[in-house]
């Protein structure tokens, strides 16, 4: 029996990286030069363990890796610099790097009246959307601007349901990252996991990818996990 009286989905956050978009062999690559210079070779696994985290927490974290201390405006400054390399490489992305499934399931929700956010903890979210021309499918952009606390913290989630104007019960988070999930289970959403389904175990929904995500498929999970 349902409790709940509207069981359909009203909105969907999708995190940026590895979720709509790779760029994760871009961020890796400018981490691996800057770690470089702490005589640090930065490895694909360590790299993974940087997913959903801020640039500021990110360079934290190389700095212990690489038993190094920075000040203040050294951590400040190789964030920045992290920064220009990512950008740079990121000028070349198309629309033909939207991820397998992103575009179709985005055009879904939208016909469905289904309100589409971005989760992110990117402070690049805007640039990144406007190369791949998928700004104006986005009612609400929360990215690394806008929250104090990167996750497993809920915050970025939180404020995007507040900015939709929706019951975080009523939100699906689609993510990639551990971090993620765990921030979205913290804010009361239901989430969908994409990629590795045991680092992803605590995720309402698990898929290797986005290609064959449906609304039938979240409204589903609503009507059996949330009351």
């Amino acid at each position: 029996m349902l409790l709940d009286t509207n069981p359909n989905i009203n909105g969907v956050i999708f995190d940026l990286d590895g979720v709509v978009v790779d760029t994760a062999h871009f961020h890796y690559t400018s981490w691996k030069a800057l770690a470089s210079e702490w005589k640090y070779t930065l490895t694909h696994e360590d790299n993974e363990k940087l997913k959903g985290i801020s640039r500021k927490d990110s360079v934290v974290k190389i700095a212990s890796w690489a038993k190094v201390k920075v000040s203040e405006n050294e951590l400040n400054e190789v964030a920045n610099r992290k920064n220009e390399k990512y950008l740079a490489l990121c000028t070349a992305l198309t629309p033909n790097d939207i991820l397998p499934g992103i575009s179709e399931f985005i055009h879904e929700l939208k016909a469905s009246n289904v309100k589409v956010a971005l989760g992110s903890a990117s402070k690049n979210a805007l640039f990144v959307l406007n190369k791949l021309k998928l700004t104006d499918f986005f009612d609400v952009v929360v990215d690394g601007n806008n929250v104090t606390n990167s996750k497993p913290d809920p915050e970025v989630f939180i404020k995007a349901a507040k900015l939709m104007n929706l019951d975080p019960k009523k939100c699906v988070v689609v993510e990639d990252a551990p971090a993620g999930i765990e921030a979205a289970l913290s804010a009361g959403m239901l989430t969908v996991g994409l990629g590795n389904a045991e680092e992803l175990r605590n995720a309402h929904l698990i898929l290797p990818n986005a290609e064959n995500l449906t609304l039938e498929q979240l409204n589903k999970l609503n009507q059996y996990h949330l009351t």
